[in-house]
């Protein structure tokens, strides 16, 4: 069964829901009766009369809460929301290892965790990320389950284990897409993250709600009958694999021991961006002729953003060539830059 806590769970409040249910099955209430019949084994098959007549105490009432709520028994209820609150607090990143790949401290400065209950924001000087996140500290290892609410990875999730000691928490969480990890390490093509995160303040957080949801804006889809044929002129130098040189996306630029683990493959009209093996970009391209730089267009073929535009343009310069697009349903950049807010995303290419 999902777990089907209340946010940020307290079980001070649970146990008092408990009493209120066990005082309205007292009362006669056929509704606490139910509850009793619905969730609790030794009156599964007892009428609602008999469940009033039972003189089932304080401890079963619990039993009704905790496998109402998604948890097979009160104790385990009553490790997890325990679990929760102790991870509450303010956690600077000590370190972050990416596929194998040890980010540079440089990187980590200024950002941070902040948990309340089952509720997070992420916060970076590049972008802010919210959600909400369930764990199982009955699985070995612990499991957690993050859900993005707001921010740039909104209506993602990901997968991954965790270990707490104390004020030390280490975090390995499969990348949007990619499988939970079953260890807490990380190597190329795998996907993984490894957070290892130290508390420094274990009070309250304010104002860590889990974020809002963005509300959907209508995108027109592209015209796939632009993109039949064969590639204009200007896509043939592009066919075959790429590595990548440099990735800035609004304003953040890709750390490089990031970027070796990117390809960019193009067959015909259809091409493809991963990182690490993960897909980033699935589209069909259409380049507009006569302009420079040249305007492409592309029509993502994935989703969530299947048959939605993406606009951007592009150069060569000797060996190399030069994208820049703009966001998902945006305008069409004017120049080969991707400051911080733009949504834009400038890279660069050479043969692999």
């Amino acid at each position: 069964m999902d777990k089907q806590l209340p946010p940020r769970p307290n079980l001070d409040h649970l146990r008092r829901q408990a009493k209120a249910l066990l005082a309205d099955l007292a009362a006669g209430s056929p509704d606490a009766a139910q509850a009793f019949v619905d969730h609790l084994p030794a009156a599964a098959r007892m009428t609602p009369n008999q469940v009033q007549e039972a003189g089932f105490r304080l401890a079963d009432a619990h039993s009704v809460v905790a496998r109402s709520s998604g948890f097979a028994t009160w104790p385990a209820l009553a490790r997890h929301v325990a679990s929760l609150r102790s991870m509450e607090g303010t956690w600077e990143f000590v370190t972050l290892e990416v596929d194998g790949n040890q980010l540079p401290p440089s990187m980590l400065s200024g950002s941070r965790i902040l948990m309340d209950g089952d509720r997070f924001r992420t916060e970076s000087p590049e972008a802010d990320y919210e959600g909400v996140f369930t764990i199982d500290v009955e699985a070995d290892p612990a499991t957690i389950d993050i859900e993005f609410v707001a921010g740039p990875e909104a209506g993602n999730w990901s997968y991954g284990i965790f270990e707490l000691d104390g004020d030390d928490l280490r975090i390995c969480l499969g990348l949007t897409g990619a499988v939970r990890p079953t260890a807490f390490e990380t190597a190329a093509g795998r996907a993984h993250a490894l957070e290892t995160l130290r508390r420094s303040d274990s009070s309250r957080p304010v104002g860590v709600d889990g974020g809002t949801a963005p509300v959907a804006k209508l995108v027109p889809l592209a015209d796939t009958t632009l993109f039949e044929g064969d590639p204009e002129e200007e896509l043939l130098p592009l066919q075959g694999e790429w590595q990548a040189v440099q990735i800035v996306r609004d304003g953040m630029e890709l750390p490089s021991k990031m970027r070796k683990g990117m390809r960019r493959t193009m067959s015909g009209r259809e091409v493809t961006v991963t990182m690490s093996g993960q897909v980033i970009v699935h589209a069909l391209v259409r380049a507009l002729s006569a302009q420079s730089p040249v305007c492409l267009d592309y029509c993502l073929l994935d989703a969530p953003e299947a048959g939605q535009s993406q606009l951007g343009i592009m150069e060569m310069r000797d060996a190399q060539v030069r994208f820049c697009f703009g966001p998902v349903g945006g305008e069409r950049p004017d120049g080969f830059e991707a400051p911080k807010g733009s949504g834009r995303t400038l890279s660069v290419w050479r043969p692999a």
